[in-house]
């Protein structure tokens, strides 16, 4: 009974099981939702690690015989110049995709996955994690139930001390961008997600590369950049995102709302990259929502995969996914 039970699961594989991906595999297999039936990397030592989770799972040499292994979902954890053509491939074959950020590197590159999904009616999800945090969750759900009055200001920032060790984030032409594209599509998406998905009306930002000014994409990738959105509701949102900043600790990490009948704070904790605290503000009082810890990181897979176990198909909502992508364009033109 207990191997039947296990055909029935959805059969999902997993297109790169570095770090993050082996990460969101142990979540997903220790949800039980579904069965890892393939893996595909080029590296044997990070191939024979994710073994260890999924001792079943077949290892396979390209994407072409991963999908030949009759998956029902893919998830992916590859470099960002492939992540939109690798998405393509899945869903024309039928599959459902859960990809890590950025679903591609411009907002046409994002349509195109967006469309596909849709035309083939299937699962589309990407791994906008912090959205899974409880901070963040019960900040959406006071801004959205209208415990801040009008939100008039948004304040993010994401600061990593130490930036990327892969050299492929470093050529614009691989990764499309610097910080903004790596930290700075969370921050974009945290404002626009807890806001409802307004309007952008316009949009103004300044990039740098180790201090000096950026102007086309082309021109290298950024590691400082500041930026402010002017939302169609009247609010201003700054945000500032940087890679190796002489921050004095691992990590800064901030979402915060100020509206007309309070504010609201999403804060890491001592420079931590994983623990956060939330706050709601009146005045110069404060209630503390949530503290560590919290495990969040996998949460997103999960979710992905839930919903895949129950036959969910495509979802409106990834048109959202679209959104985000197209303010990340603006902030690079």
């Amino acid at each position: 009974m207990n191997a039947l039970r296990q055909e029935l699961k959805p059969r999902v594989g997993f297109l790169g099981v570095g770090w993050i991906g082996r990460n969101r595999m142990e979540a997903i297999v220790r949800s039980e939702q579904v069965q890892v039936v393939g893996l595909c990397d080029p590296s044997a030592d990070a191939t024979r690690e994710a073994l260890t989770l999924a001792p079943g799972a077949k290892c396979v040499g390209s994407l072409d015989a991963l999908l030949d292994l009759g998956l029902d979902g893919l998830v992916i954890a590859t470099p960002s110049a492939v992540h939109a053509e690798q998405s393509l491939l899945a869903l024309e074959r039928g599959v459902s995709v859960f990809c890590q950020k950025p679903l591609g590197r411009t907002a046409s590159e994002v349509r195109r996955v967006v469309d596909a999904a849709r035309a083939k009616d299937r699962l589309l999800g990407v791994d906008l994690s912090y959205r899974f945090t409880t901070g963040m969750r019960q900040l959406h759900e006071r801004i959205q139930a209208g415990e801040l009055g009008h939100v008039y200001a948004v304040n993010l920032v994401f600061h990593n001390a130490y930036g990327p060790d892969k050299a492929w984030f470093y050529d614009p032409r691989q990764a499309g961008g610097g910080c903004v594209m790596d930290l700075g599509i969370h921050l974009v998406d945290l404002a626009l997600w807890t806001l409802g998905f307004p309007a952008v009306e316009a949009v103004s930002t300044r990039r740098f590369a180790q201090g000096r000014p950026l102007g086309s994409r082309e021109e290298g990738v950024e590691d400082f950049a500041s930026a402010q959105l002017l939302l169609g509701t009247g609010a201003s949102v700054q945000l500032a995102c940087s890679w190796k900043l002489p921050a004095g600790c691992d990590a800064v990490i901030e979402a915060a709302f100020y509206g007309t009948k309070g504010g609201a704070a999403f804060r890491n904790v001592d420079g931590s990259f994983y623990d956060f605290t939330a706050d709601v503000f009146q005045g110069t009082r404060r209630e503390r929502l949530c503290t560590p810890p919290d495990a969040w990181g996998g949460r997103a897979a999960v979710a992905w995969a839930t919903r895949l176990a129950k036959g969910e198909r495509f979802d409106v909502e990834a048109e959202r996914l679209v959104d985000v992508a197209t303010t990340l364009d603006r902030l690079y033109a």
